[in-house]
């Protein structure tokens, strides 16, 4: 029912800022909280990178915290991601996604029900 699509990668050079948009289609109140995951190429496993609530307020894993700021803007049905002081070692494929409950990491998917195809960011000089 939720569609996801990622928009806004590419590449920029180290220290600069980027924002990645996650366009929403469907979105009902089923859905609590949307965030942003990445995975690295040649890497198993996606991590959580922020989320936002149904109430507004954020969670930010500790290697954005200060970096990275999730927002939301409900009229256009879209989430973003602005990206800034970004280091090479943010290079990965973006995905924004939606769920009924917070990102749990023990569960497939971190529990997540709808997932964008994701964007690719690549920092480097």
């Amino acid at each position: 029912q939720l569609q996801l699509v990622e928009s806004g990668g590419g590449l920029v050079p180290p220290g600069g800022s980027l924002r990645l948009s996650c366009a929403a289609s469907g979105f009902t109140l089923n859905y609590n909280v949307i965030g942003w995951f990445r995975q690295t190429p040649g890497k198993e496993h996606k991590g959580v990178l922020c989320f936002s609530r149904s109430d507004g307020s954020t969670y930010y894993a500790d290697s954005v915290k200060g970096r990275f700021t999730i927002s939301r803007d409900n009229a256009k049905n879209t989430v973003y991601l602005e990206m800034n002081s970004l280091k090479p070692e943010d290079t990965a494929h973006y995905y924004c996604a939606a769920g009924v409950v917070e990102p749990n990491p023990i569960e497939r998917d971190y529990g997540m029900d709808y997932w964008g195809k994701g964007t690719l960011v690549t920092v480097s000089s």
